[in-house]
This record gives structure tokens, C-alpha cells and sequence, in this order.
């Protein structure tokens, strides 16, 4: 059985749970890193999907071996806990807020930015001490899919309302009840250009053992739909039609939107997770606090972003979730026929939709 343990944080308190009085989400290193570290946290059996999983098509892609789970190819390593996080291992409650993305679409900076708005009357963001200081972002906001892949996801029970946490899976792999709304979980869904997408993820790769990897062999991945939750595709439109069906359930935000308006972000985002700043706040300089505390020179600029590393299966560099973060970079790796190339093939797949990328 997985021992749950009560969240303790390393303040000394020990936070409301399930009540909704929480004053924001709990930085989850420093409810867990404890836990983990002591090895009291029990990993549950995933033994049991086996048998779905080995049904699942297999193949290789950028040395990595990857399933085909409902269409999209997730790692092989995750596969297993993909199909537990569905069938029942995460169970949402209202008010539960989700960031989901692709990754390199900006997962990192929105994660910061989103609990530090969440978190920000328990947490100011001009607090030295603030979580953002001292932990990397992906160490604040839990990443579902890591966890489950590693059969730990039931920590997320203990964790107090409202929870903030993350998922690259595509909405139709996430649990019926986050589905089809009735859960009352939230998303917070984020695009960017796919091309700016690739050319990250291939530095994001090479920075972490894959220095041989080639930028065709990502650009070709993209294109066949066989990246990582690839056909991306398919991953953008089932948020951006979700968004369109219920607004106030899924929010779609553009990568480029938020590098234009940071400010204006974090306002609709607190509006959308039902914490609009108050008049007060905005005159105390609330907002352009959380811009400051998370943009990307400030969050580059923690020892904890330039030291240590995330993940279990494979571990990647803090600095290395810190490069360039702009639009546009693209141009200075991939010729014009690539980037048409990928456009093109992106218009034909979203034709309709009434999304243009």
C-alpha cells in the first residue's frame, strides 16, 4: 500500500487540506522533498498495466523508446503510469488548477508564473524567502506524469486545496472527469510556435547527454507526428477545443501573447483561477512584482536554477530549462523551406479549427 504522508511544511506548519481555506498551492518540494528523501513515500505497483502497455505500438525515436498510447507517443518509461494517472490514480477535485503544454511551450515560465499568483497572499512575490527563490519552478508546481511514472502520484492526495500541478499528456489521456469537466479541475493550457518548439526541445536535448542529436532528426519527428505527445496537432486541438467549448474551464494562452504582455497574463490568469487582484493589490505593484519575480533574467539568476537537476529516468540540468526564451529563434537554425514546410503541414491539420499557429 502507498503511505501517503501528512504535508509538513518546512516552515513548521501543517496547512489546511481539502477545506478550500488554503491561501494558496503548497511549493511542493517543500512539502515532499523530505518524504522522498527518506524514502517514506512507498511507490504503488504499476505491474498491473503491463499487459496494456506491451499492446501498445513501440518505436524508437531520437534514441528513446517511445509507445503509442490513444495516438499520441509518450516515453515508454512514463507509458505505465500514463494509463494508472487515467484509470483512476489521479482523482481531481474542484478547484484543482492543471497546466498543461507541450513541452518547451514556455511550461517553465508558466508554472512560475501561476503559482506565483496562486501563492501570492501566502507567499508575496517580493518576499526574499519566496519558494521561487530558493526552488526551481518545476519544483513548486508537481509534474503529474513524472510522478505516476514512478508510482508516486498519490502524494498529490495529501497536498492542500487549491493544488496547481502539470501534464504534458494530451487531454484525452488525463482522467474522464478532467475530460469532461465534471471533475470542476481547471486548465491552463499554453502554445507556442512549433518551431520555436523544436529548435528548443533540440537544445534542450543537447544540453542533457544528446550531443549528437541532430536538428533534422527532431524537425523530421515533428512533421511525422512521432515527436514526444506527438502529433502535436492533435495535442494543441483538443485543448483549443475545450478552450472554445468552455471558456471558463480551459484557458488557452500564446506563448508570444504572454512575452508581449506578461503583466496582462498574470491578471487573466488570476481572474481565470478565480483570485482577481483587488484594487489594493494593484496599487501596492502586486502584479509587476510577479512579472519581476518571474521573468526570465530573475528566475535564471537563483542558485537554484543554476545548480541540480529534475527527473528520475533521466536527469535534467536546471540551467538548462533557462535559455533563450523568445520568438522567433527558429530563424537562426532552420531555412525558410523548413519553417513552410512545418507551417504547412500545421494549417492543413488545423484547418477549420479556426486556430492559426
Amino acid at each position: 500500500m502507498t503511505n501517503t504522508p501528512e504535508v509538513v511544511l518546512a516552515s513548521g506548519g501543517a496547512p489546511p487540506r481539502h477545506d478550500g481555506r488554503a491561501a494558496g498551492p503548497v511549493a511542493f518540494k517543500d512539502a515532499f522533498a523530505f518524504a522522498f528523501a527518506a524514502g517514506d513515500v512507498d511507490a504503488a505497483p504499476l505491474e498491473q498495466y503491463d499487459a496494456v502497455v506491451s499492446a501498445m505500438p513501440a518505436r524508437v525515436s531520437h534514441g528513446t523508446k517511445m509507445r503509442q498510447n490513444q495516438g499520441y507517443w509518450v516515453l515508454d518509461a512514463f507509458a505505465r503510469g500514463a494509463v494508472a494517472m487515467q484509470r483512476g490514480g489521479f482523482a481531481p477535485r474542484a478547484g484543482d488548477v492543471l497546466i498543461a503544454s507541450l513541452p518547451k511551450s514556455g511550461t517553465t515560465w508558466l508554472r512560475a508564473l501561476a503559482f506565483a499568483t496562486m501563492a501570492r497572499r501566502a507567499s508575496p512575490p517580493a518576499s526574499p524567502d519566496h519558494p521561487l527563490r530558493r526552488l526551481n519552478p518545476h519544483d513548486c508546481v508537481p509534474y503529474l506524469d513524472m510522478l505516476f511514472a514512478v508510482g508516486r502520484g498519490a502524494v498529490v492526495d495529501a497536498l492542500p486545496s487549491p493544488r496547481l500541478m502539470g501534464t504534458h499528456m494530451a487531454l484525452s489521456l488525463l482522467p474522464p472527469t478532467v475530460v469532461d469537466g465534471t471533475s470542476g479541475c481547471k486548465i491552463i493550457y499554453i502554445c507556442r510556435d512549433q518551431k520555436d518548439v523544436l529548435v528548443s526541445m533540440w537544445h534542450f536535448l543537447k544540453r542533457n547527454g544528446r550531443q549528437d542529436l541532430s536538428l533534422q532528426e527532431v524537425y523530421d519527428s515533428f512533421c511525422e507526428g512521432t515527436c514526444f505527445q506527438g502529433p502535436v496537432w492533435d495535442h494543441i486541438l483538443e485543448y483549443w477545443k475545450a478552450s472554445n467549448e468552455d471558456p471558463a474551464r480551459v484557458l488557452f494562452l500564446r506563448y508570444e501573447q504572454v512575452l508581449q504582455d506578461p503583466a496582462g497574463t498574470v491578471r487573466e490568469l488570476a481572474r481565470f483561477v478565480g483570485q482577481p487582484f483587488t484594487g489594493a493589490e494593484e496599487d501596492a505593484g502586486a502584479v509587476a512584482d510577479i512579472v519581476e519575480l518571474c521573468s526570465l533574467e530573475s528566475l535564471r539568476s537563483q542558485r537554484a536554477n543554476r545548480e541540480g537537476a529534475q527527473g528520475v529516468f533521466a536527469k535534467f540540468s536546471h540551467e538548462s530549462y533557462f535559455r533563450k526564451g523568445v520568438a522567433g529563434d527558429w530563424m537562426s537554425h532552420m531555412s525558410p523551406e523548413m519553417g513552410e514546410r512545418l507551417d504547412g503541414i500545421l494549417r492543413e491539420r488545423l484547418d477549420g479549427s479556426g486556430l492559426v499557429l
